[in-house]
Parts: C-alpha cells; sequence; structure tokens
C-alpha cells in the first residue's frame, strides 16, 4: 500500500502546477472532494506503486484519507498523479486506516510503502493464491509465462510469433 505524508496546506500558483491545483496540502476544513483533488499528484511515485490498489494520505500522524487507485498517469516532470476514487466509511480499507494513527513510521521522504491484507490481490498467473505486494506470488510469473509459451510451442517458436506479430509503438 502506499503511504503519502501530507503537509499543512498551501497555496501553489495553477499555471505552474501540473494539475492546475490552487491549493495542496492537509486542512481541516476540506471535505473529501478537496482532499482528494489537492493530493491525488504529482509525486514520485517508484516502480512498487505500479503494483499497488490503494493509497493512504495522512497527516500529523492520522490518516486522513484512504484511495482506492484505478491507475497512475504520468505528469511533466517525471512524477505522476492518482487517479481513482476516495474510499468512504463502509469500504474495509478506509475503516480500517482512516482516523487512526499512520500505520508507518515518518521518515524524511512523503512516500513510503507497506504491506497490507487490504492491498492484497489474487496471483495474475490465475493459480488463486493472495498476493500482498505485487502481482504474482514468487516464480509464479515464470509460471505464467511458460503456460503461454507452451501454447505456442517451444521458446524459439514463441520467439519467432511474438517477432513477426509484435508492433512497436514507437515504430523503432
Amino acid at each position: 500500500m502506499i503511504h503519502i505524508t501530507l503537509g499543512t496546506r498551501r497555496y501553489v500558483n495553477p499555471q505552474e502546477d501540473q494539475l492546475g491545483r490552487n491549493i495542496i496540502g492537509f486542512d481541516p476544513v476540506m471535505n473529501d472532494e478537496a482532499l482528494f483533488h489537492a493530493n491525488r499528484g504529482c509525486w514520485v511515485l517508484g516502480e512498487r506503486a505500479e503494483k499497488e490498489r490503494y493509497a493512504l494520505l495522512s497527516h500529523e500522524g492520522e490518516v486522513r484519507m484512504a484511495i482506492e487507485i484505478d491507475r497512475l498517469v504520468p505528469v511533466a516532470g517525471g512524477r505522476k498523479a492518482i487517479e481513482g476514487k476516495y474510499l468512504t466509511p463502509g469500504d474495509a480499507v478506509h475503516d480500517a486506516y482512516v482516523g487512526k494513527p499512520t500505520p508507518v513510521e515518518t521518515t524524511r521522504n512523503p512516500i513510503t510503502y507497506f504491506d497490507s491484507l487490504h492491498g492484497a490481490r489474487t496471483c495474475h498467473c490465475g493459480c488463486g493464491e493472495s498476493v500482498a505486494g505485487g502481482w504474482f506470488v514468487i516464480g509464479h510469473d515464470q509460471k505464467a509465462l511458460h503456460a503461454r509459451i507452451s501454447k505456442i510451442g517451444t521458446v524459439r517458436e514463441f520467439i519467432d510469433w511474438f517477432d513477426s506479430t509484435y508492433v512497436d509503438p514507437t515504430g523503432a
């Protein structure tokens, strides 16, 4: 799960902000819509972020919002913004974290990650096992890859098939 530590609300120039926002950070008078809009990006998110289903926004040691991530979109400067929806009472992730102490140690970096059963998903190979972080149970990525190769034939036959059908979107 992604954990983002927010600073206190501050004003920014919408012409200079990658998302056209005029405020970022946390203010207790902000409603959920304003909090989400102000803080869904622009973050330096590592490769692990692409595998996460949820993000938490915290301020002063308390989780203020839980977000279900639909996708991460690139913005200027190599940063990313979250597209998704903020969760409300009654959602398991919201109820487990929002209004409670931050689940990770505070660091200088506003972005941290932690494993949570709430972020678990089913292994992408199709085995049905649960994975807390990532797409595959260890080793199942290779299992899934070779299962698909065998549908074509040998590894060589798969490479020949791939090379004859793949169209590089960059034109290279």
